[in-house]
Parts: structure tokens; sequence; C-alpha cells
């Protein structure tokens, strides 16, 4: 049988000469109880812990990639915001040119397949008087048949019209090029509202 202890009382109704008196089985049980009430304590504390640091490291995660984002969108703006001068500059200032240039090319691709249905009869092409010098040295210089040349002020430089018989074909570089301004100005329209939207 286990030796009762005599424990001195810290209770403030009671005198300092009164003691609990409590044997070894009651003692280790206490201590066992104090040390579960103890370890339990612990670890709520510390999976309280553990999801504090949790949500902080989610909030935190949460607000970079927010500044990312912002960060992502403001540098794609001033991307965009460069390009837009240039863009527009290449459609007024380079593809007129490069139309210019290149439409007699490009009445010479169209007509070279015409060549196989063409027996005797005369080829028209129809072409702005400020290109016809250039159209119609490339055309003569490529083609063995027989090609007249007429004159309409009312086109433009990137248009040619290549007639035979009863069938026409249009060549309209000017429209391709005034399609890819309103794109481009559709887009950085777009753009714009995007950026002050968002």
């Amino acid at each position: 049988m286990a030796l009762p202890f005599k424990l001195e009382a810290f209770d403030t109704g009671e005198s300092a000469d009164e003691a609990v008196q409590m044997n070894l089985t009651d003692l280790e049980e206490a201590k066992l109880a104090a040390f579960e009430k103890g370890y339990s304590a612990g670890w709520e504390d510390a999976v309280a812990a553990q999801e504090g640091e949790t949500a902080k490291m989610r909030g935190e995660l949460g607000r970079n990639l927010q500044a990312l984002s912002f960060t992502y969108h403001e540098a794609r703006g001033h991307v965009l915001r460069a390009l837009e001068p240039l863009l527009r500059d290449m459609v007024v200032k380079v593809l007129p040119t490069a139309a210019r240039e290149s439409v007699a090319a490009v009445a010479l691709e169209h007509l070279l397949p015409m060549a196989q249905q063409i027996a005797d009869a005369p080829m028209t092409v129809v072409v702005n008087p400020h290109s016809r010098e250039t159209v119609e040295a490339m055309l003569r210089a490529h083609v063995a048949f027989p090609i007249q040349f007429n004159e309409e002020p009312s086109l433009s430089d990137g248009q040619v019209y290549l007639r035979f018989g009863e069938s026409e074909t249009r060549i309209d570089l000017d429209g391709v090029i005034s399609a890819i301004a309103g794109a481009i100005s559709a887009f950085f329209d777009l753009e714009n509202v995007e950026i002050k939207d968002g």
C-alpha cells in the first residue's frame, strides 16, 4: 500500500497549517492528467499557430500574385503604347510605298494564270496614270500576249483592274492597307478601353 504524502494547501480560504493528503496512485493520476491537459493545450496552440501562419502565407501569396498581375498588365500596356505609333506609321508611310512598288508584281501574278485562257484577244489593264509606267514595264517584260492599257484617274496607285472578255479581276492593295489600318485601330481602341477599365 502506498504511503500518504502530506501536501501543503495553497488555497486562500484555508490556513497554511492545513494540508491535503494524497496517496501515490492519486498523485500519479494527477500528474498524468496535468500532463495530458498541458499537451492538449500545447497541441491546440501549435495547430492555431500553424493555421494562422498558413492564412498569412496565403494572404501574402494572393497580394504578390495580384501585384504581379498588375505589373504584367502595366508592362504590357507600356509596350503596346510604345508600339502603337510605330504600327500606325507603318500603315501610313511604309505600306503605301510597298503597295505602289509591288502592284505590278501582284498584277503579273494574277495575269499569268489567265494566259492559258487567252487566244489572241488582248487583255485590258486599267491603272492609275501615275502607276501605268511601272505596271506596263513589268507586264510587257514578262508577258508575251497582247495587252492594252487604260488609265483611270479614280483608281489609286495600289489598285489595278485586269479585264479579259467578260471577266474582271480587281487588285486592291490600298483596300488591304485600309483593312490593316482598321484592324490596328480596333485593336488599340480595345486595349485603351481595357487599360482604363483594368
